[in-house]
Formats: C-alpha cells, sequence, structure tokens
C-alpha cells in the first residue's frame, strides 16, 4: 500500500504490456482503486492493521480520478487511458472488481461501444487498433483475446441480459478442444485457436462467469460490486 501510495499516479504500460509507450491506462488506475478498497476491507473484516480511513480517501480521490479523466462524455463510454479515444476491453473488469455496479450508465455506454467496436464475428478483441502501428507499437490485426469475451458475458450477466451472457458463454466453451482447454486468442477468419497454449488468463475467467451464470447462486462478480463489507465466503 505504501507503493500504491506513492505511484499510483505514475503512468505504465496497462495490462496489454504496449510498446507504445507509458500512457495512465484506466485499467491501471481501476487496479489501484482495487488494492486500497480490498486494504479497507482487509482491515473491517479480517481486523488487519492499517491505517483503514487514510487508505478509504486514497480509494476516493483514485475514483474520482478515473471519472474526471478516463471517461468520453460525449460518446458515453470510457477510454483506453486518459486524453484517449481509443477504446479497451479491459475496461470491463471496472463491474467486474466492485469499482462501479454493471448497471451504471457510464459502463452500459462502455460496454454498447465495445459491442460497436471491438467485437468481431462475435467475439472481442483487445483494444482498438487503428491501421499502422497503435499504442501497442505493433502491426494490426490479431485474433480475439478469450479473456476479454468472457468479461463481456460477466458484463452482460450483471446486467440482466442473461441471455446473451449465456450464448456467449456456449460460444466460447465450444471453442475449447478435445480435452476441454483454450488457447490465449481465436482466430474467427482461420478458426481455430491461436496464441498461449494453454492459457490461464483464458481459464480463470471460463470459472468466473460460470459461477456469475449459475442459478441459485451469487456469482463473484456480484460480490465483488459491494462498496461494504464482503461476503463471509469470499
Amino acid at each position: 500500500m505504501d507503493f500504491v501510495e506513492q505511484h499510483w499516479q505514475d503512468p505504465d504500460e496497462g495490462i496489454w504490456e504496449v510498446r507504445g509507450g507509458s500512457k495512465h491506462f484506466t485499467h491501471s488506475k481501476i487496479m489501484a482503486w482495487v488494492a486500497a478498497d480490498r486494504a479497507v476491507k482487509a482491515v473491517e473484516d479480517f481486523g488487519l492493521d492499517g491505517p483503514a480511513a487514510r487508505w478509504a480517501a486514497l480509494r476516493d480521490d483514485i475514483k474520482r480520478d478515473v471519472l474526471k479523466n478516463a471517461y468520453d462524455e460525449r460518446r458515453g463510454t470510457f477510454t483506453q487511458f486518459y486524453g484517449s479515444s481509443e477504446l479497451d476491453a479491459s475496461i470491463l473488469m471496472a463491474s467486474l472488481v466492485g469499482f462501479l455496479p454493471a448497471t451504471d450508465e457510464r459502463m452500459r455506454g462502455t460496454v454498447a461501444a465495445i459491442e460497436q467496436e471491438l467485437l468481431r464475428d462475435g467475439f472481442v478483441q483487445r483494444y482498438t487498433q487503428p491501421p499502422g502501428e497503435g499504442v501497442d507499437g505493433l502491426p494490426s490485426g490479431e485474433g480475439a483475446f478469450l479473456a476479454c469475451s468472457f468479461w463481456l458475458a460477466d458484463n452482460y450477466a450483471l446486467m440482466g441480459r442473461h441471455d446473451e451472457a449465456r450464448v456467449l458463454f456456449e460460444r466460447l466453451l465450444a471453442l475449447r478442444n478435445d480435452v476441454g482447454l483454450l488457447a490465449e486468442e481465436f482466430d474467427p477468419r482461420a478458426g481455430r485457436l491461436v496464441g498461449n497454449f494453454p492459457q490461464a488468463f483464458s481459464h480463470v475467467p471460463l470459472i468466473d462467469t460460470a459461477r456469475n451464470l449459475s442459478a441459485g447462486t451469487t456469482g463473484p462478480s456480484e460480490e465483488r460490486q459491494r462498496e461494504g463489507r464482503r461476503s463471509p465466503r469470499e
């Protein structure tokens, strides 16, 4: 937490470790908020030592900063980094970690923008890739990153769009190989899995989405949306 307090305002390379230079990536700021939020809950729920009031103030500061600098009022969506016009599917995580409810109009707008600009052949691309080399410093064009599609299914479920969530989840399950494993990405044009294999970053959200869709249970993403105390089982 000392490190978070000192460095959350620093630019970085983001979750995708882009090669286009350090930016104030929205996902990174949200993860700094998560650190502060969980630190507060560690004190409140488990009696660990720590300045909970100070960390709660930090949590509020980070949230205000993100809402002020990462949200495009005109387009009604969060953007990849402060001052940018690009989209990034990692921002779908905002509702999954409790930063904002999936039903918040800003998250609804972000989901709508991602559906319009990042959804290709039924799967979600990681981020906007303009012609030439974009923020990642790489040529455009890659397969759909499977974790991002699971995150979209989670948002559908949390928004009450359960049928759409289940359809997308089943589409993702159908990509598994004969022993139930997934790669990092899927190439819709070639119809095959590509990238690192097997990829834990695909299987962990698969489990989360399965739990979020399970009838009669409260999924992990719904639990994390609570601003207050955590569920005893989490």
